[in-house]
């Protein structure tokens, strides 16, 4: 009966996790919060044409997207415990598209390192104009391994936008991606997390577009 009800909610409840994942992130805690509770859920809850969105009656994205447990092997892994970093590190965790953080305090890149160290993932560290970038991109493409590009400015190298993009050409039963005048297997347990210490960065919006910030 219980999974029942649930079910009934989820429309609500999935598209408010939806919402909060695609656009909070570049926002303080208090905006954040007025989104939430003064914009989304009342405008749900009354509805389009006045028929409401069925969804819990306090719902809270960070319960639909994680757990305590997860969010406690976080922590474990350097992720500051305050709510804030909790809903950032709940973003990075659930989002389709690529991950850019906006991180002068350098904490979330210590959060990454740690996170995906292991060997399931085999962290690869570059940066823009590096001379072994490609190298390193090509091959964490085609094993399905994270890279982390640390330290950017406002700008992203033209050689990365294919990645960016995901710009993904089909053949067969596989997807590959071009850089340079090389195609390579994209696989699609790869992951591209960008970086930036700046405090107040100004992307141009083809960046905002494709990322989550």
């Amino acid at each position: 009966v219980i999974l029942n009800n649930d079910r009934t909610l989820l429309v609500g409840d999935v598209l408010l996790a939806a919402s909060f994942i695609s656009y909070v992130g570049p926002f303080t805690k208090p905006f954040r919060e007025r989104l939430l509770n003064e914009q989304w859920i009342p405008f749900m809850k009354k509805g389009f044409g006045g028929e409401s969105i069925p969804m819990t009656e306090n719902p809270n994205p960070i319960n639909i997207l994680t757990n305590d447990a997860e969010i406690a092997s976080w922590n474990t892994q350097g992720l500051p415990p305050d709510q804030v970093s909790t809903e950032n590190g709940t973003i990075v965790c659930n989002t389709a598209r690529w991950a850019l953080m906006i991180d002068p305090q350098l904490q979330g890149i210590k959060w990454i390192k740690e996170k995906e160290s292991g060997a399931d993932r085999n962290l690869k560290i570059v940066r823009l104009g590096q001379n072994d970038l490609l190298s390193k991109l090509e091959r964490a493409l085609e094993n399905g391994w994270t890279i982390l590009v640390e330290n950017m400015g406002e700008r992203i190298d033209a050689v990365l936008n294919p990645v960016v993009q995901r710009a993904t050409i089909k053949k067969g039963n596989r997807f590959y991606v071009k850089l340079g005048d090389t195609e390579v297997e994209f696989s699609p347990k790869f992951r591209l997390i960008l970086h930036t210490k700046l405090s107040n960065p100004h992307f141009p919006p083809e960046i905002q577009a494709e990322t989550t910030l």
